[in-house]
């Protein structure tokens, strides 16, 4: 039985694209859903950091299957510097999740409102040096925790990928200013071997007298009690395994069928279209004068 990544990812590539979505992702947001009940009640929802879109469309799906006779549909923002395809029901914004006007943009499109429900997939580029990439990863989460704390109505819920590794307890201190519970969340569609998890903050009760802005990067733990914040070593992150144990594992290799699946979203503009333009052209061979 082979073991290679490729092999490990396989079945649930081709379950995304038998099923309609974009990414395999998509699976992690549902086991996600299946342990915490995350959608119930959910009326206006933000993706950060949204493309290609998988997230995007389970909070579509979800979200109308969950409607109530009669009420009005609910309200989705898709977020991305990159372009993404159109997806029906979707509001997308190309902006910075880093930009005031971005959230400003987001609330406009909520008519004022602020939003039920924001998750966040974002990830960098991996460079494979773990320390460089655990840090990238968590100043990303920090700046989707920065607009989430101007977007999100209290008592409301911010989804959010995070690497495990040796500064997730400072990051757990941050977050449980904004959020009395947070659990650091595993589906089951995830690979064992990656330190990829998410965190589920619940129930978002923002410090007295805070003002969120989108200017100074959200590193001061003055506001809470003092004595959770102090030692962050102290502090247990709570973690959870999310996903039918019974379901597919990640980590196994399946038999599957030889016939190929076409991508279900091809890229809107690949970075190679330029290289190959250029080979075409017989840039790379032409000698410098």
């Amino acid at each position: 039985m082979g073991k290679s990544s490729k092999d490990k990812r396989d079945i649930y590539y081709r379950l995304a694209k038998e099923q309609g979505w974009r990414a395999r992702s998509a699976f992690k947001l549902l086991q996600i859903d299946e342990e915490f009940n995350i959608f119930k009640g959910i009326q206006r929802a933000v993706d950060l950091c949204a493309a290609p879109g998988s997230w995007s469309q389970v909070l579509t799906k979800k979200l109308n299957e969950n409607r109530p006779k009669d009420a009005p549909p609910p309200k989705i923002v898709a977020v991305d510097l990159q372009a993404m395809a159109p997806l029906e029901g979707v509001i997308q914004i190309q902006g910075d999740i880093t930009k005031l006007s971005t959230a400003e943009q987001i609330i406009s499109y909520f008519e004022g409102e602020l939003a039920d429900l924001i998750v966040c997939d974002g990830a960098p580029d991996v460079t494979g040096l773990h320390d460089m990439d655990e840090y990238i990863q968590a100043q990303l989460l920090l700046s989707a925790l920065n607009i989430t704390t101007n977007i999100l109505h209290p008592g409301g819920t911010f989804i959010a990928k995070i690497f495990r590794g040796k500064d997730i307890t400072l990051l757990y201190s941050q977050l449980k200013i904004f959020f009395p519970i947070v659990t650091c969340s595993k589906p089951r569609s995830s690979r064992n071997s990656s330190i990829e998890a998410f965190v589920v903050c619940q129930n978002y009760t923002p410090p007295k007298d805070y003002v969120p802005t989108m200017i100074n990067p959200l590193l001061d733990l003055s506001y809470g009690k003092q004595n959770e914040l102090l030692g962050p070593n102290r502090v247990i992150v709570p973690f959870i395994a999310c996903g039918d144990l019974s379901g597919f594992d990640s980590d196994m290799t399946y038999p599957l069928e030889k016939k190929s699946l076409d991508p279900l979203q091809p890229p809107i503009s690949a970075p190679y279209l330029t290289a190959i333009t250029l080979k075409q052209q017989n840039f790379y061979n032409k000698v410098p004068q």
